[in-house]
């Protein structure tokens, strides 16, 4: 009996066709391959890097191999970990690295070149999350970088941050140990900080630095036993970035003022003596060169939110003056001057407007702070006669009418007696 040969059948054929096809279309060394030779035969053309970039999109899979196209339109190859280009094979004629790229374009064509991305993400908008996390990637990568390709990065970097094409959150990768140490995260700051102001003002950095949650991080870019104050400001103001040494000071102030106002509630919570509270509010004001009316609204704010006040309007004012009372010993040790003593006199008016319960209470917070000898008597004229807040403005220069006649009339009969 003849035994039967099964012929190939021709789904099979096609299966093993399409893993075939398949294979090539989703292996990333011939994505690269391609994607490397597609780009050198642009000529360095930037018109047609994008056009040849739009039409390939649909042809190889960019959503897979993301990270391998980002590495080859920043550093020409595919990056192996540290920043080398990767080389697998041993053919000689094969392209691993092209030269139409970020780090090989001139500095002037880095614009142009922005625009290669631009017109990439616009084109196909799923690669926005894989283009952050390839940039900080590379950004990790920088110390394996020639110095002239660091700052070709840190050029396009400022140029995406100035655009809002990324988020500031791709900086992160800048304050690792290995980038800041030997100074490679400073220099790769000074030219993007440049790059970036040319692009947007000051506050529009602020804002996005304090979205990625980076605004009180800058002074990591210096190494640890670098790290303070003096060094940062004068550096950054030698190397023109003015602004950032500015912004720094401001947050440092911030920071320590938060610090002070967090210490003197625990020591109010701890009910520790007005003396003690005293004396380590003036060692901050001078540790830290704090401005004397900045603390004073700090200090009256801190008295006036450590506790929880009566809702009813006739219980709170002897509650306010007992409490006022207890610390004005420390309004009265950091508000010395007149200026000081007039900015806590209108934040105390438009407090009590602010809070209706006070709204009676102000003249006698005011009165019982003249007899403790926190506001002098020229302050509380200056104030009722030029210097008062617009906030409640009939409501507490009628309140305050009687006692400022008084005023008046005593020191005139103080004049009178020296006479």
């Amino acid at each position: 009996m003849s035994q039967k040969v099964e012929k190939p059948s021709l789904s099979g054929h096609r299966l093993k066709t399409r893993k075939r096809d398949e294979k090539e279309k989703y292996d990333p060394s011939s994505f690269r391959d391609a994607i490397i030779q597609g780009l050198t035969e642009t000529g360095n053309d930037l018109d047609l890097v994008a056009k040849y970039l739009d039409l390939q999109g649909g042809k190889l899979d960019f959503r897979r191999y993301a990270d391998v196209l980002f590495d080859i339109l920043f550093a020409g190859g595919q990056l192996a970990p540290g920043g080398s280009i990767v080389e697998d094979s041993t053919d000689p004629e094969k392209l691993f690295r092209t030269n139409v790229c970020v780090f090989g374009t001139d500095e002037s064509r880095l614009r142009e070149f922005y625009e290669v991305f631009n017109k990439l993400l616009r084109r196909y908008k799923y690669l926005e999350r894989s283009f952050e996390d390839a940039l900080k990637k590379i950004l990790y990568f920088m110390k394996g970088f020639k110095d002239d390709e660091k700052r070709k990065l840190a050029i396009i970097t400022g140029i995406f941050l100035g655009n809002g094409f990324c988020s500031a959150k791709v900086l992160s990768s800048i304050f690792e140990e290995h980038l800041v140490k030997d100074g490679v995260s400073l220099d790769f700051a000074d030219v993007m900080f440049k790059t970036w102001l040319a692009e947007k003002d000051m506050s529009s950095i602020i804002t996005a630095l304090k979205k990625a949650s980076l605004e009180s991080r800058l002074p990591e870019l210096f190494p640890v036993n670098k790290r303070d104050q003096e060094t940062f400001v004068a550096h950054f103001k030698k190397v023109g970035l003015g602004p950032i040494a500015d912004f720094q000071e401001t947050q440092r102030n911030y920071q320590v003022k938060v610090e002070l106002k967090k210490h003197v509630t625990e020591m109010m919570k701890d009910e520790e003596p007005p003396k003690e509270m005293v004396a380590y509010i003036l060692e901050h004001m001078q540790k830290h060169n704090l401005k004397e009316q900045e603390v004073t609204m700090l200090v009256w704010s801190t008295i006036m939110a450590s506790v929880e006040w009566n809702k009813k309007e006739e219980l709170v004012a002897e509650q306010a003056l007992k409490h006022l009372r207890t610390y004005s010993p420390l309004l009265a040790a950091v508000a010395k001057s007149a200026m000081a003593e007039l900015s806590l006199l209108v934040k105390i008016q438009e407090y009590c407007y602010d809070n209706m319960n006070f709204m009676k209470s102000f003249q006698k917070i005011v009165v019982m702070l003249y007899k403790t000898e926190v506001i002098r008597e020229e302050v509380i004229l200056k104030w009722y006669k030029d210097a008062h807040s617009s906030k409640g403005k009939s409501v507490f220069l009628e309140q305050m009418k009687k006692f400022v006649e008084w005023l008046e009339n005593a020191s005139e009969e103080s004049e009178e007696d020296e006479d």
